[in-house]
């Protein structure tokens, strides 16, 4: 496992007091009549209530606590709910040693596996619909495959599960500040781990993909944002470069671009059991239309905190803004994002927000728009950069002071 950075949004402040004046039900009233989804998407169920039974007195031994019974789903949350009964059924299936013993050459010759493709029979149905459970909570097309995955919690415990010491499983779908994990037995036993202490136990980890599942989920909010509005169209380059707006953008046929040469998050401390980010950015400025656009752009690579990546990355299209100025808002998919609501609540907010021929920040609308209390974990705000510019060259860093993007203009010539 590689470790991520923590995310905290803190307080922030209103793009303007009439924005914070408005209430939900003007702010709604604010969207497009036509704006439902485009495609109705997949209504969130509720997590399946887990009963209560009095923990048994918990014995601790090298930093794990045993309980007989134990709910680590926080409640609200689809997506955890899924990954623990998931985690669950599994486990009890390794009390099969044919099972186990498939299960763990398939862990140890791979970092990642998918989960659905170990199962067989009634476990097989338990595992798909969690798969289709959390597709829908996270408003994804049921198109989008198999999302869970099975993975080892830390390198480290590869030699105690190569060497034949029994597994447990956990769901990886824990918040940030927990500061204890739930494995399971093949029992069913639940037992609490040390969140911040890699056990010597092997666990096995049920996880997403998270790649897949952003990857969906990026295509879902930009189809949404555009039905909403927030996306219009980039002037057409002209044959000598210039675009068709006020003003010329190039002397040769093409656009110009603010591309990221080198980015680096700050490193924080999380629970082991936690894997890879999922980092994507929220572009956002006035279309040539004079509206508000937003933009989402994957960045796939950003996985390890405290290292420096060159991606090259094309970050902002400056021919589709009217401003030579735009922000970017860096956030994380955790797993329990839905983005059909993401997309409705950044809509509900920056259609409110008109262009009066200056540029306005927007990072505060962005952040403003996304309650608490849609996550299991901690909000997922990253950082954020307050009006980056077409000829910004060097290093900007975020203003939450959790990471730095060197940005240069780059010109992408017609071909």
């Amino acid at each position: 496992m590689r470790p991520r950075h923590r995310r905290r949004r803190g307080a922030v402040t209103a793009v303007a007091a009439t924005l914070l004046a408005l209430s939900s039900a003007q702010a709604v009233s604010a969207l497009p009549a036509s704006a439902g989804p485009a495609t109705s998407g997949p209504a969130t169920p509720a997590a399946p209530a887990s009963p209560a039974s009095p923990a048994s007195p918990a014995s601790v031994v090298s930093g794990v606590s045993s309980v007989s019974s134990v709910s680590a789903v926080t409640p609200g949350s689809a997506v955890p709910a899924a990954e623990e009964d998931a985690a669950r059924a599994l486990a009890r299936s390794l009390a099969d040693p044919v099972r186990r013993e498939r299960v763990r050459e398939a862990v140890l010759a791979s970092g990642e596996v998918p989960l659905t493709a170990l199962a067989r029979g009634g476990l097989k149905s338990v595992l798909a619909a969690a798969d289709q459970r959390i597709a829908a909570a996270k408003g994804l097309d049921a198109g989008v495959g198999p999302l869970l995955r099975l993975r080892l919690g830390d390198a480290s415990m590869r030699g105690a599960l190569g060497a034949g010491t029994a597994p447990w499983v956990a769901a990886a779908g824990v918040d940030d500040d927990a500061p204890t994990v739930v494995a399971y037995d093949s029992r069913g036993r639940a037992h609490r781990l040390d969140a911040r202490h890699v056990p010597a136990r092997p666990v096995y980890v049920v996880d997403i993909d998270g790649p897949r599942a952003l990857a969906a989920g990026l295509g879902v909010l930009d189809a949404q944002l555009r039905h909403y509005g927030l996306a219009s169209a980039a002037p057409a380059p002209t044959r000598d470069g210039a675009a068709r707006a006020p003003r010329a953008r190039a002397a040769t046929a093409g656009f110009w671009t603010t591309r990221v040469t080198a980015v680096e998050l700050a490193d924080d401390e999380e629970p082991w059991i936690k894997g890879d980010a999922e980092i994507y950015t929220l572009v956002t400025g006035f279309g040539q239309d004079g509206k508000v656009r937003v933009d989402p752009v994957d960045m796939p690579y950003l996985d390890n905190d405290g290292t420096v990546y060159r991606p090259g990355q094309i970050l902002v299209n400056w021919s589709y803004y009217k401003y030579d100025l735009a922000d970017a808002v860096m956030m994380e998919d955790d797993g329990s994002t839905n983005y059909h609501d993401l997309a409705k609540a950044i809509a509900t907010a920056l259609l409110t927000i008109t262009d009066h021929g200056a540029y306005i920040p927007l990072v505060d609308a962005v952040l403003d728009a996304i309650p608490d209390d849609w996550w299991t974990d901690d909000p997922d705000y990253v950082d954020s950069w307050y009006t980056l510019s077409r000829t910004d060259d060097g290093t900007r860093h975020g203003a939450r002071g959790n990471g730095w993007m060197t940005l240069e203009p780059y010109f992408v010539r017609e071909s």
